[in-house]
């Protein structure tokens, strides 16, 4: 069985850059804000993985991460984040937080999906 990602960013492009190449490998699920991600999360939906953009409308990436790491049932999905804010402190503040990745947009479909390969490696032990 394929493991399953969750994608969360509202650029339709990504969206469908990160399903088209994941696919070949993942179950890939895709919504268009954190609010969506939640909603998909709280219905009972387990990926086991998350690539999470930061910035969103309705619930942004900040406040994603928060309530999931707030949760006892999600805390422990692994998460990328993606971000066009190419800074130091911004990628500190996340990964702070517990973001386990944060890659900088534009990036490297091969790079992140070897990131995805080896968080996903890691934690199914």
């Amino acid at each position: 069985m394929k493991k399953k990602i969750l994608v969360i960013d509202d650029e339709l492009s990504i969206r469908m850059l990160l399903e088209n190449y994941l696919s070949k490998k993942y179950e890939v699920v895709t919504k268009v804000d954190g609010q969506e991600g939640i909603k998909y999360l709280e219905e009972g939906n387990m990926p086991h993985l998350i690539v999470a953009d930061i910035q969103m409308p309705n619930l942004d990436g900040y406040e994603f991460l928060k309530q999931l790491k707030a949760s006892g049932f999600f805390k422990d999905i692994p998460i990328i984040m993606l971000s066009g804010i190419e800074s130091s402190q911004e990628r500190v503040k996340f990964l702070k937080m517990g973001a386990d990745d944060y890659i900088v947009k534009p990036f490297n479909p091969e790079e992140l999906s070897l990131r995805i390969d080896n968080l996903i490696s890691r934690t199914s032990k």
